[in-house]
């Protein structure tokens, strides 16, 4: 099983090296992260942005602009469309969300007439280093579903499973985070829970172990359970949390980002490839994971659509 980011890093530097299109790539951070997955032989790299911008970061930090192609388009709208296109004629693996707003790359991305087969639902899924837990943990969703139904957050845990299975966890446990353990009709994500595990219960939902409703104490802190009395083969030893909506899973995973000073990373699953998306005030570390592990979900997933 991978446990931290270095590890993902690594396993990705065994297969060849994907092709990524970096939208709006006139960015620091963005760039940084490009070169250094680029130098461990992980990616190559399509920078779509302000070209003079572009250059002179690159110079500016000793990077060879020989290795790089670059598409001057400063309209961060056109960008990434331009992006998306590339994935649609052949020309790249996948799509690095540079400095814009998710909901431009989305409209991209899902325009029915030039954006990308969408399978499902488009949801982020946010993966976290968190110190002493000898494990990953996936959140999901903190950046693209507002307030997903019950059918909804189906296909953000079939997402978030198939990240998990790339990670290799095989049958990863599945926490649904509430405020409370018990199903009360006033609190609806109570309710969803319960609605998702007997999904789960009927078979409805496979490749994973569900259970809830959790509070994210009792999800990931077996002593926590325990003290509550808590049994089930979940609690305390989630691999995914789901959240109620996007304002839940977007708290969740930028709270445990900053005071934790945890590792992270994230991609959009549900478009046929892993998008690269990370807040744009993420460090290049994280940007950095965030190729590394949308590399691997390719790479492992090649002859796969998701």
């Amino acid at each position: 099983m991978i446990r931290n980011f270095q590890n993902v890093i690594d396993s990705t530097k065994k297969y060849p090296p994907i092709k990524v299109a970096v939208a709006a790539a006139d960015d620091l951070d963005v760039l940084l992260a490009i070169e250094k997955a680029r130098s461990f032989g992980i990616i190559s790299a399509i920078l779509i942005g302000n070209k003079n911008k572009i250059e002179t970061i690159l110079s500016n930090n000793s990077i060879c602009l020989k290795n790089y192609e670059i598409i001057d388009e400063a309209d961060k709208e056109n960008s990434c469309k331009i992006a998306v296109n590339m994935i649609k004629e052949g020309h790249a693996s996948t799509i690095m969300k540079g400095f814009v707003d998710t909901s431009i790359l989305l409209k991209a991305v899902i325009n029915k007439q030039t954006g990308l087969e969408i399978s499902g639902l488009i949801s982020h899924v946010g993966v976290l280093k968190v110190d002493k837990f000898n494990r990953l943990f996936i959140i999901s969703d903190s950046a693209v579903n507002i307030s997903p139904s019950v059918q909804d957050k189906v296909s953000i845990i079939n997402n978030a499973v198939i990240v998990a299975n790339a990670l290799e966890i095989e049958e990863p446990k599945v926490a649904i985070i509430c405020p409370v353990e018990k199903v009360n009709k006033k609190i609806e994500s109570t309710v969803h829970a319960a609605e998702l595990v007997k999904m789960y219960e009927q078979k409805e939902i496979k490749g994973c172990v569900i259970g809830g409703p959790f509070a994210l104490d009792n999800a990931v802190s077996e002593e926590a359970a325990s003290h509550k009395g808590i049994v089930n083969p979940v609690a305390g030893k989630a691999d995914i949390l789901i959240a109620h909506n996007l304002e839940v899973g977007n708290v969740l995973n930028k709270a445990i980002e900053y005071f934790g000073h945890t590792e992270k990373a994230g991609v959009l699953m549900g478009a046929g490839i892993p998008i690269i998306l990370t807040s744009r005030a993420s460090s290049s570390k994280a940007k950095l994971n965030s190729i590394s592990l949308a590399a691997f979900i390719a790479q492992k997933n090649q002859n796969n659509k998701y």
